[in-house]
Order: C-alpha cells, then sequence, then structure tokens
C-alpha cells in the first residue's frame, strides 16, 4: 500500500461523491426549518457542543481518575482529540468534515463516571432490567435525554448523524436480522422503530473516519499517560516493533532528548503514522469499491476506513501492552474496585428511595413506576454523573467513602 496524496483530491475542492451531502440529509425525527447558514450536519455539530452532557465530559474519567494528576485526558480531552483526528482524515478523503467531527464529538456521550469501571458496575446493576451500554445510552441522551428545545425532547440530530453514533463501530444486525455483537440494546430498537437507521448496513465514512479515529487517539495519550503515570516505561514500548523503530528514529535525530520531548515526540509520529496508514488504506478500499454516492459505501459490506492488516497487527500488540500494563495493573484495580463500589452503592440508594435524586426531572413521577422502568431512570442518573459529582453524592449519602487515589 502507497500513500498517494494526488489520488482523489487528497482533501483539495469539493466534497467526494462518496462523502455524506449536508444538503440532501434524510433528515430529522421531527421536522425544521432549515438554516440560510449552516448545513444540517453544522448545525448537528454545534448543537453537541452546547449540551450538558459535552461539558460533563471534562470530570469523567478516561483512564485515571482525576484525583490522580491534572495532566492525565479525561473523557473530554479525549474526545477532542478524537475529533481533531476525524476532522484530518475527512478533509484528505474529501468526506463531509462537520458530520465526521459530529459523530466524534458525540460517541462518547454515554459514559458513565469512572469510565469503563462505571458502566461495568452500572450493567451489573441493571442486568435484570436490560443491562447497560453506553453507545446506546449515548442515543439516549441525544434523542430523549437533553431537555432544551421547546418542541422536542433531545437534540433532534440529522438521521446521518444519529446512524453514525450507533453504527461508527459497524453494523448491529445480520442481514438475516441477528444481533452481530448479541442482541441489539433495546433503547436502540426503540428509536428505530421510531425512525429506522439501518442497523444492517454500514455506517459513512465519516462515521468510519470517526470510529478509527477513536482507535488512534486512545492507543497514542495511553501511552503518554502510561509513561506519566509510571506504569509503563521506554522499555515496554521497546516490545513493539512499530513503537521500537519510532523511538529509534527519535533517538538518532536527537540523541540525549530529555524524557518529555522525547515521550511527545514518539507520540505525535504514531499519530502521523496510523493516520497516513488509514488514509492509503482508504483509497486502496475506494479504488476497488468504486462507490458513486454514499448509499453505495453503506452497501459495500465492509469498513472502507480502517487500519491496514501491518498496522492492524501493531494495533493489537499496543492494545494488548496498555489491557496488561495499565487497565489491570494491580493499583489500577484497586481504584476500578473503589469506584465500582460508589456506583453499585448510589444504584442501589435510589432504586430504595427515588427522592434522593436531587432535581432529576423524574423523580415526581416515579411513585408507583414499574420497577425496570424506574431502575432505567436511576441508570440515566447515575450515567451522567460526573466523578466529582458521584463522589461527593456518596459522601453525603453514606458515612464512608472509599478513596480514589
Amino acid at each position: 500500500m502507497t500513500l498517494d496524496r494526488h489520488a482523489l483530491g487528497f482533501g483539495a475542492g469539493q466534497r467526494a461523491i462518496f462523502a455524506a451531502d449536508p444538503w440532501s440529509s434524510r433528515g430529522r425525527l421531527f421536522d425544521e426549518v432549515t438554516s440560510p447558514t449552516r448545513s444540517d450536519f453544522q448545525r448537528d455539530r454545534d448543537r453537541i457542543v452546547h449540551t450538558t452532557a459535552f461539558r460533563r465530559l471534562k470530570h469523567k474519567t478516561q483512564v485515571f481518575i482525576a484525583a490522580d494528576g491534572d495532566h492525565y485526558r479525561t473523557r473530554l480531552t479525549h474526545t477532542i482529540e478524537v475529533a481533531q483526528i476525524a476532522r484530518a482524515l475527512a478533509r484528505a478523503l474529501r468526506l463531509d468534515e462537520d458530520l465526521a467531527e459530529g459523530v466524534a464529538l458525540v460517541h462518547d456521550f454515554g459514559h458513565t463516571p469512572f469510565g469503563h469501571t462505571g458502566e461495568d458496575a452500572l450493567h451489573e446493576a441493571l442486568l435484570p432490567y436490560g443491562g447497560f451500554d453506553h453507545n446506546a445510552q449515548s442515543l439516549r441522551i441525544v434523542t430523549k435525554l437533553e431537555r432544551r428545545y421547546a418542541e422536542f425532547d433531545g437534540l433532534n440530530l440529522t438521521w446521518e448523524t444519529l446512524e453514525g453514533l450507533v453504527k461508527h463501530n459497524g453494523p448491529l444486525l445480520t442481514p438475516d436480522g441477528e444481533g452481530m455483537r448479541g442482541p441489539v440494546p433495546q433503547p436502540i430498537l426503540d428509536y428505530c422503530a421510531l425512525h429506522d437507521l439501518e442497523l444492517a448496513s454500514f455506517a459513512s465514512l465519516e462515521a468510519q473516519v470517526a470510529a478509527i479515529a477513536d482507535d488512534i487517539a486512545y492507543n497514542t495519550h495511553d501511552i503518554d499517560d502510561g509513561l506519566r503515570s509510571g506504569y509503563l516505561s521506554f522499555d515496554m514500548l521497546e516490545e513493539i516493533p512499530f513503537l521500537a523503530g519510532l523511538m529509534a528514529e527519535v533517538r538518532g535525530l536527537y540523541p540525549g532528548l530529555e524524557p518529555a520531548r522525547f515521550t511527545h515526540e514518539i507520540m505525535r509520529r504514531q499519530i502521523t503514522a496510523m493516520v497516513e496508514d488509514v488514509i492509503g488504506y482508504a483509497q486502496d478500499s475506494l479504488r476497488a469499491v468504486q462507490p458513486q454516492s454514499a448509499a453505495d459505501v453503506r452497501a459495500a459490506g465492509r469498513v472502507m476506513a480502517t487500519f491496514s492488516q501491518d498496522m492492524a497487527v501493531t494495533d493489537k500488540q499496543i492494545k494488548k501492552m496498555l489491557f496488561s500494563r495499565i487497565y489491570r495493573h494491580p493499583e489500577v484495580m484497586r481504584v476500578r474496585a473503589n469506584a465500582a463500589s460508589i456506583v453499585t452503592d448510589l444504584f442501589n440508594a435510589y432504586m430504595n428511595d427515588p427522592a434522593l435524586m436531587q432535581g432529576h426531572y423524574w423523580v415526581d413521577c416515579m411513585a408507583g413506576m414499574p420497577e425496570a422502568a424506574k431502575a432505567r431512570h436511576v441508570g440515566d442518573y447515575l450515567a451522567g454523573m460526573t466523578d466529582n459529582y458521584a463522589i461527593n453524592t456518596h459522601r453525603r449519602l453514606f458515612d464512608h467513602t472509599p478513596e480514589l487515589r
């Protein structure tokens, strides 16, 4: 695979024929007058940025709890990095940058406090009621839980943005209607009954670049944060040939470079190499498939914007290292257990007394509500919490709150 900077215009000129067209959107669940100054995808992006859910991301864990230090990534800074990479990929491939950015900005809205630890604990608590899935929760937030507009709940985003949110990691159903990765979460099925997101097809190229941008971002910044924490060392990075090559290049150019600058030089090269790999693979895929529309992309039966085979091997090696050296580090696991207990305690407390959910708009309606519906509202309330709010609330309701550091 050779990266061709001139093929397909490489970001020059108008959108490609296979890009999503904001002037021919499949519309919104509730009809609205179009804007004279912004495309529908621009409006989606702007609505996402102005949400309460977006602001809450600044106090939600990516990997390291905020108490560990001010310089670790949060869910918000991760999201911004994903959006930046998604826009770069979209521009290179002449896609709609606003749609790619919008999908990137909204993709983590449904994450709980304390990252995947909180999600696992909330899923366990909600198992008798259908479980918890952060992607389904993201959809629930933008279609139901954000209460900003007079005429509808949620944000009333376009079909294309919602499709990208739900299917950015691929189809959820087989052509025969079976779940690709187990049963489709009920909130997604409920919404599709009103506004069919065509769960058996692939998503747009804009959604695909947002998805792979997510991998590029966390593969890179989790290494950076891991080195800062001391859970990773440069010797550990040497075990991965791709990273060892980058380190050798930096050492050759800048002998004796101080560690902080050395780390940054590695990370910027890693992002560049991965972005250019995706662009090259996408160019090859587009030449092979020759899609003449965004509909052809959805019907192609394959992801066209992803890593090449060689980079996919590197991606797996990096994820394996991050999992064993950071995500399952004994100290991280200790903090995870304490964070999970906070989520579980709060869930049980709210189920026993919903009035404890101060300010939640459903509190006055929950008397006599079926247990499953009550549990879903408790899940909504908990999932929306920031780390700080969850910790402070636990301290208010319980005599002892575990330390998360």
